[in-house]
């Protein structure tokens, strides 16, 4: 057993869920779990299929780059990750997928305007897309540029507020304090994806959601003043006292 067993199989959980929400076809995408402080994450072998997938294949790697544990080489996509792990130091996993909707609106360059509510349940805003790669920044190292495009993207919103990009012509990326929140923040960009383009089929001319409506479903998930959901205390069971 090496040292990072447990970073490992939170990695093979996210991966191995991605195909199970229908975000994945062939052995496109990935997921990252990263452990800062010990400087490392783990992520998905390149080129492996899902259905293959052990949790020793999990790749570990370090922030300088360097692989540290696992007898694979990891995804190709490693060097966007650890770029964004570098630059958005409040986030624990990250999440690639070519997930159809969410990938349409990355292909066209568009971003996912936000419609609804359900949108402002995850973001605060639309869902943004990077520009196109320069023909130099795909010449040269072209998985650290894509993360150079998605940090210069995100230059001056809160990671938190919206987790996650896509990249113009590619695809999406999600990211959360954890991996399995960075699986979250997927599934909730193909979902928004997909309803955004069924409502404009509806209403070609459609507007973005009132601000006011915005802000209400945002906060009551999101930030100090949240209210959605349960209070840890709330949460647990009750003892048989209590019951």
């Amino acid at each position: 057993m090496g040292r990072f067993t447990e970073l490992k199989r939170e990695s093979f959980e996210a991966n191995v869920a991605l195909p199970r929400h229908g975000l994945i076809n062939l052995t496109f995408g990935n997921a990252s779990a990263l452990d800062r402080s010990s400087a490392v994450f783990a992520i998905k072998p390149s080129g492996v299929d899902y259905a293959s997938l052990t949790p020793e294949d999990m790749v570990v790697v370090d922030l300088d780059g360097r692989k540290v544990e696992g007898r694979l080489n990891p995804s190709s996509d490693t060097p966007t990750h650890r770029r964004l792990f570098l630059a958005f130091t409040e986030i624990g996993g990250v999440v690639h997928t070519h997930s159809s909707h969410a990938t349409a609106f990355a292909q066209a360059g568009r971003p996912i305007l936000i419609f609804g509510t359900t949108h402002a349940d995850h973001f605060n805003g639309e869902v943004p897309v990077t520009r196109k790669m320069t023909l130099e920044e795909i010449a040269s190292a072209y998985e650290w540029e894509t993360g150079n495009v998605i940090v210069e993207r995100m230059r001056g919103l809160d990671p938190a507020d919206f987790p996650g990009v896509l990249v113009n012509r590619h695809a999406p990326f999600a990211w959360g304090p954890n991996v399995s929140k960075a699986v979250e923040a997927a599934v909730a960009i193909e979902c928004i994806a997909h309803m955004a383009l069924m409502s404009l089929q509806l209403a070609p001319g459609l507007e973005p959601i009132e601000t006011e409506l915005l802000n209400k479903h945002f906060k009551r998930k999101h930030g100090a003043g949240a209210y959605y959901g349960q209070a840890l205390e709330d949460a647990k069971p009750p003892t048989a006292k209590q019951s």
